[in-house]
């Protein structure tokens, strides 16, 4: 004898066999909010730079409001090109606006393939001006014996560096 859910089962599985496949398209994991240049700007100059010269790192990201926008806060240079444009997260843009630092151990992350620790900075122009963010990624294995103190005073001496060749928040956006 069936019961009510066999028949329910076999109605469904019946409607999926009849109904054509309709495979939803996968929603980006960050929606795109701004399209860079075609050609590479001085910040992604500078990301390749910082990436060719700290084998520490598994990535540099940039991020800001591009000239022309207006509360468009976006990863504009990277060392994954494919991020750039992407919307920035909240806690990227209390960065960008407060000029907050985010020590960020990456605690109890499963989805995290390679054990890392990211640093989210003001980024600086040689002013001293805040002109954005900078997210630096180490790569952190077991039995390192790195400390947060460590990797904040790595990463704030990477990018005290760096302010020394940023002439103005404008600059990172030239074509190179």
């Amino acid at each position: 004898m069936r019961t009510f859910a066999s028949y329910a089962s076999s109605a469904v599985l019946g409607m999926c066999l009849l109904s054509p496949l309709v495979t939803p398209a996968a929603a980006p994991e960050h929606p795109k909010n701004w399209t860079p240049p075609s050609t590479k700007i001085y910040a992604q100059k500078l990301a390749d730079e910082i990436m060719a010269t700290h084998p520490e790192l598994i990535s540099v990201t940039f991020h800001g409001v591009p000239p022309g926008q207006t509360d468009v806060y976006t990863m504009f240079a990277g060392s994954y090109p494919d991020r750039i444009g992407n919307a920035d997260d909240p806690d990227d843009i209390d960065i960008s606006k407060k000029g907050i630092t985010i020590l960020d151990p990456r605690w109890h992350r499963t989805n995290d393939t390679v054990k890392k620790f990211v640093m989210m900075l003001p980024l600086r122009a040689a002013s001293g001006e805040n002109v954005g963010e900078i997210v630096i990624a180490y790569k952190n294995p077991e039995g390192s014996g790195k400390t947060e103190k460590d990797f904040f005073l790595a990463s704030t001496r990477l990018r005290d560096d760096l302010m020394k060749k940023i002439p103005s928040y404008a600059a990172l956006f030239r074509s190179t």
